[in-house]
């Protein structure tokens, strides 16, 4: 492979990558779903017998339907299955307090309608607290509970559209722990609905307590949901990542699983049965994920609703009441940050939010080295150059044979000028010189391509652990870089990356390029400045050292060369 062939490579190669990258961006922009039929929220009981708990559906999200995998499994009453309305109904709102969350309750169905993450700024203003839910405004995102029925229930339930009552509209954590309770009480069943907060926690747990004065046996299933629509606020036009819904099956073969709101419009997903599991929406930086209970097989979804929005939820087992007995439904839900420390632990598999795609086996060690580099200067700026530098000095000696081999290609330039000018027509015997002249001056037109392409995994998963990491979010570098994970505000660096990349392609040689050819390479640089205007600064930051760290090798070298320090043979001593 001669340069000019390695030149037009990594031209296709970064035009690919930028198609692919606009073509999931625009995958994304909201559709508007125009619904056949009225879309039913409430998904199917999760019926058990006595012995054990087998799993009923979820209702289908295009037609309302249940799907019925067993004998057992009934549809839930008409009157517990409200229909999704333009409008989203209000009732009292209690306002809680921690020392991470700052959540909105509505007593309509005890949903967390607002919640604002309180140690994470805002990407306007960093003096407000960045939010994450909202029930009004163009984003749309809450999350919902309920307890669904058999169709032929005799006593009823509380749906995430029943109302309850709050003997309060404000609470504060003051101590370790907070529980925010809410009743609801309707043909001699009382259910109480908690909340409970732990300070420094972003998980919260969710508790119904069922008091059964009646006669006879009660029974329900849990069910949780998180409703949303495809509106994302940080949207950045240059970056694609991911912004929906996610399941997780640890026994599965594709443990971990995305589903495009576009795909969820055409191929919901329903009852999909499995032991533990979680569910979750994502986005660039913070998560939120319900979390059942990890011993019980639960029942799994992903659909579309009205109004653009989506669902994605899990019904647990059904639990039984004998009369004049109590009983307990559990669950959980974090909402929060994607820390890597703070996810393995909640629930098997959650860091996996944290997504670096096929490139994790590298992604992981490098944010692990990373992160503790951070721990001993206390400035991420400072962890990426050096980070950066590392990774050099890892790949110095394999740099050092794909410069020496452009170095060497440079300095023979003219003798390559010259044959092309005397074979130029004749393509067959001109290839025939110039690898002759390759093999008497040892010179391997690989030497420069090889060593590029080894390097190459390792820098596209840095580019994701900057891109994912929340830890670079507002983080300040120094002067003016108040926040790497925005775009530089002055294009100082976006600059400087372009004149280092310019340099860069003056050591490199061009002989084997028409003058068409030379033209478009001249303007890599100017065009690779303008996208980098938009990107993150701690991006920019970690190209601007590599290039610069290469510059000053390459130069080295060259010089070296030039100066006939570096011949083969001294270069195999």
């Amino acid at each position: 492979m001669n340069m000019r062939s390695f030149w037009w490579l990594a031209l296709a190669f970064t035009l690919t990558w930028m198609w692919l990258e606009w073509t999931q961006f625009t995958a994304l922009k909201v559709e508007s779903t125009a619904a056949a039929s009225a879309v039913h929220e409430v998904p199917v009981a999760n019926s058990t017998t006595a012995a054990s708990a087998a799993i009923s559906a979820a209702a289908n999200g295009n037609t309302g339907a249940a799907d019925v995998p067993g004998a057992n499994a009934g549809s839930v009453s008409h009157s517990a299955v409200p229909i999704l309305q333009n409008d989203i109904s209000q009732g009292q709102r209690i306002t809680v307090k921690t020392d991470t969350l700052d959540l909105v309750i509505d007593t309509v169905g005890g949903d967390i309608r607002v919640a604002n993450l309180l140690q994470y700024g805002a990407s306007a203003d960093h003096s407000q607290p960045y939010q994450l839910m909202s029930d009004s405004g163009p984003l749309i995102y809450m999350a919902q509970n309920g307890i669904a029925t058999q169709a032929d229930a005799a006593l009823p339930a509380p749906t995430h559209k029943t109302v309850y009552q709050s003997s309060q509209s404000y609470y504060k954590m003051t101590g370790d722990t907070l529980t925010v309770p809410l009743t609801w009480s309707q043909d001699g069943i009382t259910v109480t609905k908690s909340y409970t907060f732990t300070k420094g926690k972003y998980l919260v747990a969710v508790n119904y307590k069922v008091e059964n004065t009646t006669d006879k046996a009660w029974s329900g299933s849990l069910y949780s949901q998180l409703v949303r629509n495809a509106f994302n606020p940080d949207d950045n036009f240059m970056m694609y990542t991911y912004t929906g819904p996610v399941l997780y099956d640890g026994n599965a073969e594709d443990k971990y699983v995305k589903h495009k709101f576009t795909d969820l419009d055409t191929q919901a997903i329903s009852g999909k049965a499995v032991t533990g599991g979680w569910a979750a929406m994502i986005q660039q930086y913070f998560l939120t994920a319900l979390i059942p209970s990890q011993n019980a097989q639960n029942s799994y979804y992903a659909k579309p609703l009205t109004e653009g929005r989506y669902a994605v939820g899990v019904v647990e087992p059904m639990v039984e009441v004998a009369p004049g007995q109590s009983g307990l439904l559990s669950s959980s839900i974090y909402m929060g940050p994607l820390k890597q420390d703070l996810l393995s632990d909640i629930a098997p598999g959650l860091e996996r939010t944290i997504d670096y795609g096929i490139l994790t086996i590298i992604a992981e060690p490098l944010f692990w080295l990373l992160e503790h580099i951070h721990s001993v200067v206390g400035n991420w700026g400072l962890a990426i150059i050096l980070l950066t530098v590392l990774i050099k000095l890892l790949f110095y000696k394999l740099s050092e044979a794909g410069y020496r081999s452009m170095a060497r290609l440079k300095k023979f330039q003219p003798k390559l000028k010259q044959l092309k000018e005397n074979y130029g027509d004749d393509k067959v015997l001109f290839q025939q010189k110039m690898m002759k002249l390759y093999k008497e001056e040892k010179i391997n037109p690989l030497g420069g391509c090889l060593p590029i392409f080894i390097q190459m995994p390792v820098f596209i998963s840095l580019y994701w652990v900057l891109l994912y990491s929340v830890e670079m979010r507002q983080a300040p570098f120094m002067l003016w870089i108040d926040d790497l994970s925005a775009q530089d505000p002055y294009f100082i660096l976006p600059v400087i990356m372009g004149i280092t990349m310019f340099i860069q392609q003056k050591l490199n040689p061009s002989a084997m390029m028409d003058p068409m050819q030379q033209k478009v390479m001249k303007l890599l640089p100017f065009i690779f400045t303008i996208f980098f205007l938009w990107f993150p600064a701690g991006l920019v930051l970690y190209w601007v050292v590599n290039n610069m760290l290469s510059v000053a090798q390459q130069w080295y070298i060259t010089k070296k060369i030039e100066a006939g320090d570096d011949t083969p043979e001294k270069s195999k001593a």
